[in-house]
């Protein structure tokens, strides 16, 4: 079959998975893989395989870079304590642990080499997690940890596979645990450095262009100028992908127009849906390619197909095993963390709620969850086909780690929507919400009301403004705050003037639509006068829906 059909037949499947596993309660990448393995499995299938450079050089930047620029760094140093402990030092500890299995049941199989699998299989994917959390309702604490967490530890996994594959190939000293240490520090030092600077001068480059098209043409480009020289220069790519991402994000707000960061947030938005839910769907398509490798190599190495399937099995056993292990004293630190700052009010006032909401996130429950959601991904398969041609087992440790994936997304990935249930976690507090953001418009209005009243009020040109125009925006910032606060009272409150603004004025908007639709048909007016005018119209429906929240993205 001819590729671009393969590219279109895969991407309708993409789209009509995603668009009705969410109405069966099912999350979308353990639908996609497991559809994936029933067509690999179709008789006359041919085995797929994708080169494994292709997915960590050319999927996975994009990929994490998407996700980073959309994290808000102000969760991620909030948690950083949580973050680092699960994708740093768990990722360690969970890749010493199970490599020394391995090394202990294969006979054949050095120490690096082993600690080299454990590292391809530590890392954890949050995407099905997440996907499932936010459509249930998890506490906004727990998302943050889950993409903190699947953010970072991609990198570490890489960085310690690298670190244990050179170590195998004789050019670190395994014994030498400085070496490794330094090979490790160097790597993730020099990837933040290469990322900021990249950061730097790309946010800085593209704030001076004022055409959102281009900006976000430029953006495309820098996961790769992220991931590039780090990779040339012996750093972390993948960390410093991040770094940059991290730091887009963060500075966009300042430095970016608005039309930039909605086009930027919507073309990455589409990027990050297309790549994520593929790779989902490939490491599905890939089972039948994998599972012939590793029979065809079963035997000179001793090591049959069904034997590798259930030593994958172990593996995952294992991984939940540690994973259950470290979360509870993690959380049980993040709580007592959290106390006294709650204490000594430098997160805000300590009430009842916030130590009701505080016990659920980090007691058993949030711990529960957290351990759950640590389910492997496509970055585990494509990491485990850069492993050296030579290594022993070489075919079968690719397929543990294929098995580790698959049994981690299918049953923890489909049971955690009942985990979840179960522990009755509280989500978030719509009507909190909607009071803190009215609070919040109130203090943006605030703001904007002092420069109306400033003595000296004047446009930029020096020229002096109508009164009758001041009370046009003084009137619209305050419907502004009272539409907030509206959505913030009860039903019984509410007096709903504003929604009924807003119902309106979008009533009107469809029949301008229609009229413009009709003047479009009579061919009256040029087309470029016809475009400004549906911009207009799109411009002004979007802002009504977003205030109402019917838009949350």
């Amino acid at each position: 079959m001819r590729l671009e059909i393969v590219a279109v037949v895969c991407l309708i499947i993409i789209v009509g998975v995603s668009a009705f596993a969410p109405k069966l309660r099912l999350a979308t990448p353990i639908v996609l893989v497991v559809i994936g393995i029933a067509i690999s499995i179709i008789p006359g299938v041919p085995p797929i395989h994708v080169p494994s450079e292709l997915i960590l050089a050319g999927v996975l930047p994009p990929l994490l870079y998407s996700s980073a620029i959309n994290l808000p760094l102000v969760d991620f140093r909030k948690n950083f304590g949580a973050i680092s402990m699960l994708s740093v030092l768990l990722v360690i500890v969970s890749a010493l642990v199970t490599g020394f299995l391995l090394y202990m049941i294969l006979p054949d199989l050095n120490l690096a080499a082993a600690i080299a699998l454990g590292a391809v299989i530590s890392p954890t994917d949050a995407v099905a997690a997440t996907s499932i959390g936010k459509r249930l309702g998890l506490p906004p604490r727990l998302i943050a940890v889950l993409e903190g967490e699947s953010l970072v530890n991609d990198a570490s996994a890489l960085v310690l596979l690298r670190t244990a594959i050179a170590a195998s190939a004789g050019t670190i000293a395994l014994g030498g645990f400085g070496g490794v240490v330094v090979d490790f520090a160097y790597s993730s030092v020099l990837a933040i450095g290469v990322g900021m600077i990249v950061g730097f001068v790309t946010v800085f480059f593209r704030s001076k262009l004022h055409d959102s098209v281009l900006t976000t043409a430029v953006s495309f480009v820098i996961p790769f100028l992220a991931y590039i020289p780090a990779e040339a220069i012996g750093a972390s790519g993948v960390l410093s992908v991040v770094v940059a991402g991290l730091y887009t994000g963060h500075m966009g707000a300042k430095h970016f127009s608005a039309s930039t960061r909605i086009s930027e947030r919507l073309n990455w938005r589409t990027i990050q849906f297309l790549l994520e839910n593929g790779v989902f769907l490939l490491m599905g398509l890939e089972l039948k390619d994998i599972f012939l490798h590793a029979v065809r190599g079963s035997g000179s190495d001793n090591l049959d197909a069904p034997q590798a399937i259930a030593l994958g099995v172990l593996a995952a056993l294992v991984l939940f095993a540690i994973r259950f292990g470290f979360v509870g004293p993690l959380l049980a630190f993040q709580r007592a963390r959290v106390k006294r700052k709650l204490d000594a009010g430098l997160i805000g006032p300590r009430t009842a709620a916030n130590d009701a909401s505080l016990e659920e996130e980090t007691g058993w429950r949030g711990g529960l969850v957290l351990t759950w959601a640590g389910m492997r991904g496509v970055v585990t398969v494509a990491a485990a086909q850069s492993l050296p041609e030579e290594t022993p087992y070489r075919n079968q440790l690719i397929l543990i780690a294929f098995t580790v994936s698959i049994v981690t997304l299918v049953l923890q990935g489909g049971t955690l929507p009942w985990i979840i249930k179960v522990t009755k976690l509280k989500g978030i507090d719509e009507t909190a919400d909607h009071a803190e953001f009215a609070t919040l418009v109130d203090e943006l209005r605030g703001a904007g009301l002092r420069v109306l009243e400033s003595p000296s009020l004047s446009l930029p040109g020096g020229e002096e403004v109508d009164e009758i125009v001041v009370e046009r925006v003084r009137s619209d910032a305050v419907l502004r705050s009272e539409s907030a606060w509206e959505r913030a009272r009860t039903e019984a409150d509410r007096v709903e003037p504003h929604r009924q603004y807003r119902v309106l004025r979008l009533e009107v908007l469809r029949a301008e639509r229609s009229a413009l639709l009709d003047a479009r048909g009579r061919g009256v007016y040029s087309s470029r006068i016809l475009v400004r005018a549906q911009l207009m119209l799109d411009q002004e429906e979007s802002r009504l829906q977003q205030t109402d929240g019917s838009d949350s993205h």
